[in-house]
């Protein structure tokens, strides 16, 4: 691949044409080695373009409606004059290696604006609701000029945390009338959240979602450590389109008090997740099946191969 083409993707995604971003993304989630190497130059190339967008992570429950609240809420950002891109993290087909659901289909409208992009990825191997390469493909977007950048998890666990240190704001949706109303939610994503939006709230459940809402508020207060940013909980339809004004009021109000440290955290949280994705690469390459025979007879203490082999990694490159 020549450096040309990485060039050529580099000016395109800057003159904001859409195929050249929909190229670098697919650049930058490739495993082929190459691939790799070319995309390497590509991110360096945009990281001055970068840091202007506002991230924001999307999880919940498996029907919950993440994804027709983000064509609403999206369309409804894009009528205020704001363009958005729509990182859609799907669970991974076994057979394919491609994602199950692809976003795109479900939100029809939103795909056909010319103020958005949309783009479906599976998650793989990987947890925390994200794809490996997510904070790759959300530095090209906002590069490009999105105002605004949402992930959408693949649902929510306990690993789902992880999309929080990619994201400036991470907004969590649940819905009214599941019963046990925290059932399914781990601690640790409540004590994340920075808005909690209570769905579907029309119809019949246009009564116990208020119920839900104060009950969801009352968690937080206890769950959330005191600090200059106070979680709300807020009702939204997205078959009614109403709550939206609410949101974005709450949206802009939390990035009035930013703090840019923030931005900071997540460097080093990709920077670590970088470094153990090299590492994963290296061990790939070794042949250790002969050494596990011998851990097995006890030929081998393990403790000692364990230090042995992150000698090998560490140092034969030297």
């Amino acid at each position: 691949m020549s450096k040309s083409l990485v060039t050529d993707i580099f000016e395109g995604i800057k003159k904001q044409d859409r195929t050249c971003l929909a190229q670098g993304i697919s650049l930058v989630e490739s495993k082929n080695p190459e691939h790799k190497k070319v995309a390497s130059e590509l991110i360096s190339l945009i990281i001055p373009l970068t840091g202007k967008s506002k991230r924001i992570g999307i999880s919940g429950t498996p029907g919950v409606g993440k994804s027709t609240f983000l064509e609403n809420y999206g369309m409804y950002l894009i009528r205020k004059g704001h363009k958005i891109a729509v990182l859609a993290i799907d669970p991974t087909s076994q057979k394919t290696g491609g994602s199950i659901l692809g976003d795109k289909t479900r939100m029809s409208e939103l795909s056909a604006s010319d103020n958005a992009f949309i783009r479906p990825s599976p998650n793989g191997p990987t947890l925390g609701g994200i794809a490996a390469k997510t904070r790759e493909a959300m530095l090209l977007c906002e590069a490009y000029g999105f105002d605004y950048v949402f992930i959408e998890t693949v649902g929510v666990g306990q690993s789902e945390i992880s999309v929080s240190h990619l994201v400036d704001m991470f907004i969590l949706l649940m819905q009214p009338g599941s019963g046990d109303e925290l059932q399914g939610i781990k601690r640790g994503i409540l004590e994340v959240s920075h808005l909690v939006i209570v769905n579907k709230s029309d119809g019949d459940f246009e009564k116990i979602s208020e119920m839900a809402r104060h009950d969801y508020q009352r968690s937080i207060e206890i769950l959330q450590a005191q600090s200059e940013w106070k979680t709300q909980v807020l009702r939204a339809s997205s078959l009614n389109k109403t709550g939206f004004d609410e949101i974005y009021k709450c949206t802009e109000d939390y990035f009035l008090t930013f703090d840019s440290a923030i931005r900071d955290e997540q460097l080093s949280f990709w920077v670590r997740e970088l470094l153990i994705e090299k590492f994963q690469t290296d061990l790939t390459s070794l042949n250790i099946e002969q050494s596990l025979t011998d851990i097995s007879k006890g030929k081998i203490n393990l403790i000692s191969f364990i230090e042995e082999t992150y000698k090998k990694i560490t140092h034969d490159k030297n």
